[in-house]
This record gives C-alpha cells, structure tokens and sequence, in this order.
C-alpha cells in the first residue's frame, strides 16, 4: 500500500520541492497552503505523516501540532516539522506539542526521505 504524505508550507516552491521529492520517492503526496487547510486535509484524508512548515501567517505550525493532538480523529498522525527555526527551544516546543520530528532548513534530500520512512 502506498503511504501519504501531507505537505504543508506557505511558500509555494518549499511545498515544490517536498511534493517532487516525496512523489519522487513512491508516496502519494497531498499540499496545503496554510494550517486551516492542513487541519482540513489532515481530517478528510488521514495522511500517513504530516511535513508542517512552522512560519505560517495566521495559523502556525506549532498551533496546527496542537490542533492536530486534541482531536480525536488525528491525534496519532505522525507531525514532522520543517522550518527555520533551529533554537533548541523551538526543538523542545515541537516536541512538547507532539511533533515527531524536527527537520531544520535548509535541509538535504536525505534528512527529508529518512523522516519520511521512519513512519
């Protein structure tokens, strides 16, 4: 069976290049633009993992994990953020939300396709 992958990023050629790396690499690969078209997908769909961006205007990705955990339908969706910030407290507020990996940009094909596998 094939797994799928929801990609998630504002920016339009972030999204791009997981969408054609993922694809690429044998997922079905479904996009949103922002955290309530996420939230959406996530509960229509029920992709297999989640790649969040976290800078996101309105919604952040942070808000989306804990959106995600309190819902019933979508609290053991795997979240792997992907984002800018590299602090170690961004880490560990990922990590407090329930995210599952922590992917910094800009990151290589291979941190992507590893996080991709692991669930």
């Amino acid at each position: 069976m094939t797994r799928t992958i929801l990609v998630v990023d504002d920016n339009q050629a972030d999204r791009t290049r997981l969408e054609k790396l993922l694809s690429g690499a044998g997922y079905l690969v479904s996009s949103a633009e922002n955290g309530v078209q996420a939230l959406e997908s996530a509960k229509n769909n029920m992709p297999d993992v989640i790649f969040l961006d976290v800078n996101m205007p309105g919604m952040d990705g942070f808000a989306v994990t804990r959106e995600l955990r309190e819902n019933a339908k979508t609290k053991d969706i795997p979240v792997v953020l992907v984002t800018a910030k590299d602090q170690k407290s961004d880490k560990a507020w990922g990590q407090m939300l329930g995210a599952k990996g922590y992917i910094t940009k800009p990151y290589t094909d291979d941190q992507v396709l590893t996080q991709a596998s692991t669930f």
